[in-house]
């Protein structure tokens, strides 16, 4: 499982791109076939969902993952992110995971945090 930490500017729009591969040369494509995507932020493992992450499986081996500016409008603080992959005969793989630190914007930023 790779990690990659998210620094997030509050009320921004985010897209990042995962290519994955079977092998540490990065020669052998991971198959995606079949693959469902989904990554969330939460404050801790277990803990209530604070955004969900819009994931697109494009073959043959990348993930397209988006935070939109309404979604990280309302992170505060730390917290973890995800992204798991459930293929067709079940099975669940944690590709990516990682930290998430949010930064308080200043322009439109909501009246309780100022």
């Amino acid at each position: 499982m790779q990690q990659m930490p998210l620094d997030i500017y509050r009320g921004d729009s985010y897209a990042w791109k995962f290519t994955l591969w079977k092998d540490q040369a990065a020669t052998i494509p991971f198959d995606l076939t079949g693959a469902v995507a989904k990554a969330e932020v939460r404050a801790k493992p277990g803990s209530p969902v604070l955004a969900v992450l819009a994931c697109t499986v494009v073959q043959p081996n990348q993930v397209e993952v988006k935070l939109d500016a309404a979604q990280s409008g309302t992170l505060t603080g730390k917290a973890v992110w995800d992204l798991q992959l459930t293929f067709p005969d079940t099975t669940v793989k944690t590709v990516v995971a990682g930290a998430v630190t949010v930064t308080s914007d200043v322009t439109d930023s909501l009246a309780e945090l100022r």
